[in-house]
């Protein structure tokens, strides 16, 4: 308990300073705390997830090393919150690898639509030594990768029956701040429309957009269902969270606390794939029983539709690395 009031409201500590998103506390011990911000809510698998970090960092430090968490863009979009690890206000960030691609440009492979044959196939490539390099592919631009969540599949979601591409056509469609998703969607024939997380209620309900995409637990727990009855099961992509630590920050953290701070994100790896399986099955439950109806289209409509897109990345070095996955068994 004396660790958790030290920690936690800060009663007998004196702040001593700010440093690339560190901040550092003295009292009968030192602690430092990093800052890690997100855009969900408290309820959704990743926030929980990310809680379940920040007890195991604790606990394996003996209370030196605290994560201490701020969701639901509490410090800015996605976009604002990795360009705070860059200049070091902040520590850590979990974001979809999406926003990412603008800074480190490697991360578009995840964009390219039904690249993964299934779940197993994903979880192959990301923990093997494709998924370690692109954890890397940022460490130069101040962005160290740390691990992948699970993040399911996207699909979309409507006020509409959507059954086909034809049925997008026309249709304002919100995208994430990504060049893939938007090339996506206009490849579909629909008009990509990019809009922060936090400000998309309010966009579908007001009809700014007539739809968007996102995996069942976060069309649940944003509550878009309550705007949006159609969920159409089109799994056009799986694009993960990442958890991005700042380089300066990671540097400046001991050999130790570097050791701690990994065998912690790799535990958090374990909880947040089992959270999230339970999360998809409770998800889609909850949006049927709110009147939602849940369509399960011909897949290959949609694939054939995208077809373009693949072709546009042949013979660059995405399509080399589009190669090397699809040869991943």
């Amino acid at each position: 308990m004396k660790k958790k009031l030290l920690v936690f409201t800060g009663l007998s500590l004196v702040y001593l300073a700010v440093v690339y998103g560190i901040s550092v506390l003295q009292g009968e011990q030192d602690v430092r705390v990093l800052r890690l911000a997100h855009s969900l809510n408290l309820r959704h698998p990743v926030h929980l997830t990310l809680e379940y970090l920040a007890e195991r960092v604790r606990e394996k430090s003996d209370g030196h090393l605290i994560v201490e968490i701020f969701p639901n863009e509490q410090l800015g979009t996605e976009k604002e919150q990795i360009e705070a690890l860059q200049i070091g206000y902040m520590a850590m960030t979990k974001t979809s690898t999406a926003p990412m691609e603008s800074f480190v440009p490697e991360l578009k492979i995840f964009g390219i639509p039904y690249l993964f044959r299934d779940s197993e196939h994903f979880w192959k490539v990301v923990q093997g030594p494709i998924g370690k390099k692109l954890l890397e592919a940022g460490v130069d631009k101040g962005l160290k990768g740390l691990c992948y969540y699970d993040a399911g599949a996207r699909s979309f979601y409507a006020k509409k029956p959507i059954t086909s591409p034809d049925d997008l056509k026309g249709l304002k469609v919100r995208v994430m701040q990504s060049i893939m998703a938007m090339e996506m969607i206009e490849t579909m024939g629909a008009s990509p429309t990019p809009i922060p997380w936090g400000e998309l209620y309010t966009a579908l309900d007001q009809g700014i957009v007539d739809a968007a995409e996102n995996n069942a637990p976060s069309f649940e727990t944003s509550r878009h269902f309550e705007v949006c009855k159609y969920y159409i099961l089109d799994e056009h992509v799986r694009v993960p969270d990442m958890l991005v630590i700042s380089t300066g920050v990671w540097n400046r953290l001991s050999p130790e606390e570097q050791a701690i701070l990994q065998e912690a994100v790799d535990e958090s790896v374990v909880y947040n794939r089992k959270a999230w399986a339970e999360a998809e099955i409770a998800s889609l439950n909850a949006v049927k029983a709110a009147g939602v109806t849940v369509i399960e289209p011909d897949k290959t409509l949609f694939q054939q539709a995208v077809q373009p897109m693949w072709e546009r990345y042949k013979d660059t070095e995405l399509g080399d690395l589009i190669r090397q996955i699809q040869e991943v068994r």
